[in-house]
């Protein structure tokens, strides 16, 4: 259930970077972002409206910092790449952030990662710059892909920091609903905003707003509480190869060599970091045994 998991929340990532890609015709970035997480927390704040939620101040304090890494850091900074650079290279850069959740969970958490745990992070990473084509250009568009990863490494060490205090729906339902003003309010002051409504304009907000983000996000946060956030991170490398398929069935961007000789790095990445968690499960219960 697990990989089964994984592989919808991954692919509904990779996908929405192709789809939001599409929404840049008709909607401004900042602003079609602010209207994706905006819709879907509303949503989800009226289905979570009978759950429990938080009495603190300093709890709700927590959650809008939540949205404002995962959500409103992460997204516009996405949305933004995609006005310069591909698909397939925003979700490229962006899924760089396994080896930085390993780095800030060691750092800020004390989780001890074991040594292939960190060559299988490295070797990923690697994978993702041989993908990029075996150079990494410093425009505008490749900051913000960058920047993006900064920001879920940041939210992914928050949520298995703070995340077990709230009920799943409640957190994912909130920190989307103020991460997404957080960006109409960027959209409408910091931009000029744009809206041409359209079926094809509709579909993409909706898709984005239900599928990949109440869906997405609600499964995301359920596997980083079940698990290390190391571990649940490093399968992230897979959804980059989802970007990379959907820009090449839909937006027929061009998928070249290197892009599936990186692949093969990135899955062996993944392999070597969850070896090892297997390993020394395997281990813990042969000692406690």
């Amino acid at each position: 259930m697990f990989i089964v998991l994984v592989v919808v929340t991954t692919f509904l990532m990779g996908s929405s970077f192709t789809v939001g890609k599409i929404g840049l015709n008709y909607v401004s970035p900042l602003l079609l972002v602010g209207l994706r997480f905006t819709i879907a927390g509303l949503l989800m704040a009226v289905l979570v409206r009978k759950r429990i939620k938080p009495e603190k101040l300093a709890d709700w304090g927590r959650i809008f910092i939540i949205g404002l890494m995962q959500t409103a850091g992460v997204m516009g900074c996405i949305f933004l790449s995609l006005r310069t650079i591909t698909a397939g290279e925003s979700s490229i850069l962006t899924f760089t952030n396994p080896l930085m959740v390993v780095m800030m969970g060691t750092v800020f958490l004390g989780i001890r990662y074991r040594l292939l745990q960190w060559i299988g992070a490295v070797v990923g990473f690697i994978g993702v710059f041989i993908t990029l084509g075996f150079h990494l250009q410093l425009t505008v568009g490749t900051l913000f892909g960058l920047g993006a990863a900064v920001f879920w490494s940041i939210g992914t060490i928050l949520i298995k920091q703070w995340g077990s205090i709230f009920n799943v729906w409640v957190l994912t339902a909130y920190q989307m609903l103020f991460g997404g003003i957080v960006l109409l309010l960027m959209g409408l002051t910091l931009e000029s905003p744009m809206l041409k409504i359209t079926p094809v304009s509709i579909t993409v907000i909706l898709w984005l707003a239900i599928m990949a983000s109440i869906v997405q996000f609600a499964i995301w946060f359920f596997l980083i509480n079940q698990g290390d956030p190391g571990k649940t991170s490093a399968f992230l490398f897979l959804a980059p190869f989802f970007g990379v398929l959907t820009g090449w069935l839909l937006l027929g961007e061009v998928v070249e060599w290197y892009v599936y000789a990186g692949g093969g790095l990135i899955f062996t990445g993944i392999f070597l970091v969850n070896w090892t968690f297997k390993e020394r499960e395997r281990l813990a219960l042969h000692e406690n045994g």
